[in-house]
């Protein structure tokens, strides 16, 4: 190749933009590294770079700023991300609709096909274990994803049949008015881990001035999380300094180390060098939804999903001695099914999932994620 025809190849302002240039933008702000981003995306970094600077120029403005701790979206950046995620999503449901047809128009027969998403949660794995055994002839996937905003999004979309997600206190979610949702815990403490040198560590119990001191962090790609830790210190009087981290390795480092605290799901076990306590009236909250699409799946199908979900969380809810005493002193916190048909066995009397139009697919288990789950 010359060298003219190179310069203009790197330096030409016309690039037109496609999915893969929008895959790329979210694959940077999704990892917060360039380096990480390419790992992702196959490439090296240096071509990552080209390509960035290409989608710059195209648009006519930078969309992300290179510090220390990574690559942060601008003002712009955040704006072309907010419509370039469902542009993606939506090119994802043609896909696998278009795949999906293909797999029944020349496969030798229709197989049972159920479709999870969820948040990170370790309640995740137990629950998914409970489908499988329940339901082993039945194409099970999974896909997590650190923002129930996508998630949702997902669910509205035909892509996810059921979605396991959390609300931070005071930021409600966007449910899609296509979509419908069943309360699995109205109020979910948040416990705080800290460093087992830190000098709350001892107490059973913390309260949130004794970590007013303490450099607080959060995911930044969790929805709402900064803004409502934000609201509860606003609301105690307090201002302590929030850290925002992606990468859960580095932010347990920083808590082991005592540079920080965080907030965590009450289920999580401590990191080495850790532990974890409730604080003091529990200020720090999200709400547990489970989440489907309309006519996806029958009641009965609903009502036994929901059941495992709930009796997987519970059974790692017990494993925590802090947790199962907040349990017990507020029962009942998880509601019930409701009992749609059930034999004495309770099982309904159609089968336990029967889900009509959605019952095709390769009998697998698959998985993906949309984004690092991290210990939230």
């Amino acid at each position: 190749m010359s060298l003219a025809r190179w310069l203009r190849s790197v330096y030409a302002p016309d690039v037109e933009l496609d999915v893969r240039h929008l895959r790329v933008l979210c694959a940077i702000a999704d990892t917060g590294s360039l380096r990480k981003a390419a790992l992702q995306l196959g490439m090296t970094q240096p071509s990552l770079t080209t390509q960035l600077h290409r989608i710059e120029r195209a648009i006519g403005g930078t969309l992300f700023t290179r510090e220390q701790t990574g690559s942060r979206p601008t003002a712009l950046g955040h704006s072309v991300l907010s419509r370039a995620r469902p542009v993606i999503t939506e090119m994802a449901a043609l896909v696998a609709a278009a795949r999906q047809e293909a797999r029944d128009a020349t496969g030798p027969g229709r197989q049972r096909r159920l479709r999870i998403g969820s948040v990170g949660s370790r309640a995740v794995a137990a629950w998914l274990r409970r489908v499988h055994e329940r339901l082993p002839d039945t194409d099970t996937t999974i896909h997590v994803d650190v923002s129930a905003s996508a998630l949702l999004r997902m669910v509205a979309a035909d892509q996810l049949d059921v979605a396991f997600v959390h609300e931070s206190e005071g930021f409600p979610l966007r449910v899609p008015p296509d979509a419908e949702q069943r309360v699995l815990m109205d109020r979910e403490p948040q416990f705080v881990e800290l460093a087992v040198g830190h000098p709350a560590a001892g107490r059973p119990v913390v309260r949130l001035a004794d970590l007013a001191g303490d450099t607080w962090m959060v995911d930044p790609t969790a929805d709402h999380e900064y803004a409502a830790m934000r609201r509860v210190f606003s609301l105690a009087g307090l201002n302590p300094r929030v850290l925002q981290v992606r990468d859960n390795a580095t932010a347990a480092e920083l808590v082991a180390s005592g540079e920080a605290v965080r907030p965590c799901q009450p289920t999580s076990p401590p990191a080495p060098g850790t532990v974890v306590r409730p604080v003091q009236g529990d200020p720090l909250a999200v709400r547990l939804l489970f989440t489907w699409r309309p006519n996806a799946l029958s009641p009965p199908a609903l009502d036994a999903l929901y059941g495992e979900l709930r009796a997987a969380y519970l059974d790692l809810a017990n494993v925590n001695p802090a947790y199962a005493a907040w349990l017990a002193r507020h029962e009942p916190v998880l509601p019930e099914p409701p009992d749609h048909g059930r034999d004495d066995q309770g099982r309904d009397d159609q089968g336990p999932y029967d889900h009509g139009p959605y019952d095709h697919g390769p009998a697998a288990a698959r998985c993906t994620a949309g984004g690092p789950a991290g210990p939230r």
